[in-house]
């Protein structure tokens, strides 16, 4: 295939898709990831598509760069939060491993627990761990690193090092957007990172995630749904995101009132 028949078929994919993964790219069109990169440079420079991290998306497609701060989250949205969170708390097994990530749905999570769950449980968010430090029954393990002032979250090699000698049973994690083609995906670089050391090292890592993030997309991918045990949601997606989970063999549970 000549270089331009390529790009123009990747840019068709893109347009197809309003975005699609480097590594999606590369398969679809049988090449490297590194010859992806260089044909999507390409067509930015032309004014085709727009390079995301992981990969492409059509110009003006809704990208978020920036989420709102701590304080403003923790108001929005509450009744929904809560009632993920109360689902996800179920979820979690006596006697478990447990990962509970950053965000505002998260830190309801750990509120949720049962005040005579014994577990462990492992947190990059000093949130959480002030939130269950006065649970007797559960062990709190914080995975120290570079601190992000509001959610208070830690990341960095120091925190990818712990996580990564230690297996979850369950992770409860945060997410800046589901979108069926970009998968998972965060504001932050080296929380994307985490959240993918994470994923590897879980028997069942669960989203939690409210509506209002359906369809979003956050600058940094964090992964494809295949590599999620399922999502947990306050309300049924639209047809494409759901087809999506769906074919990826996500579990997808709804939190009802």
């Amino acid at each position: 295939m000549l270089a331009a028949e390529r790009r123009s078929k990747l840019a068709h994919l893109v347009r197809s898709s309003k975005i699609m993964s480097t590594e999606g790219l590369a398969s679809a069109l049988a090449v490297s990831a590194e010859t992806i990169r260089r044909d999507l440079l390409l067509l930015e420079k032309e004014g085709v598509l727009e390079r995301v991290h992981g990969g492409a998306t059509v110009r003006g497609q809704s990208v978020v760069a920036s989420e709102p701060s701590f304080e403003v989250r923790s108001e929005g949205e509450l009744s929904r939060k809560q009632r993920i969170a109360a689902v996800a708390a179920d979820l979690v097994p006596a006697g478990s491993m447990v990962m509970i990530d950053v965000g505002t749905t998260a830190m309801l999570a750990a509120r949720a627990l049962p005040h005579t769950l014994s577990a462990t449980v492992v947190t990059t968010s000093l949130r959480v761990a002030v939130e269950l430090s006065d649970r007797p029954g559960i062990d709190v393990i914080v995975a120290g690193g570079r601190m992000r002032s509001g959610d208070l979250a830690l990341s960095g090699m120091a925190t990818e090092a712990l996580l990564a000698d230690i297996h979850f049973d369950i992770a409860l994690l945060g997410s800046g957007g589901l979108h069926p083609e970009a998968g998972l995906t965060d504001f932050y670089l080296e929380e994307a990172r985490t959240r993918r050391t994470i994923i590897a090292n879980t028997t069942s890592p669960y989203v939690l995630c409210d509506a209002t993030k359906f369809g979003k997309v956050a600058r940094y991918r964090v992964a494809a749904f295949e590599d999620l045990a399922g999502v947990i949601v306050d309300e049924k997606p639209g047809s494409e995101l759901d087809a999506a989970l769906r074919a990826a063999g996500t579990d997808m549970i709804v939190a009802t009132t």
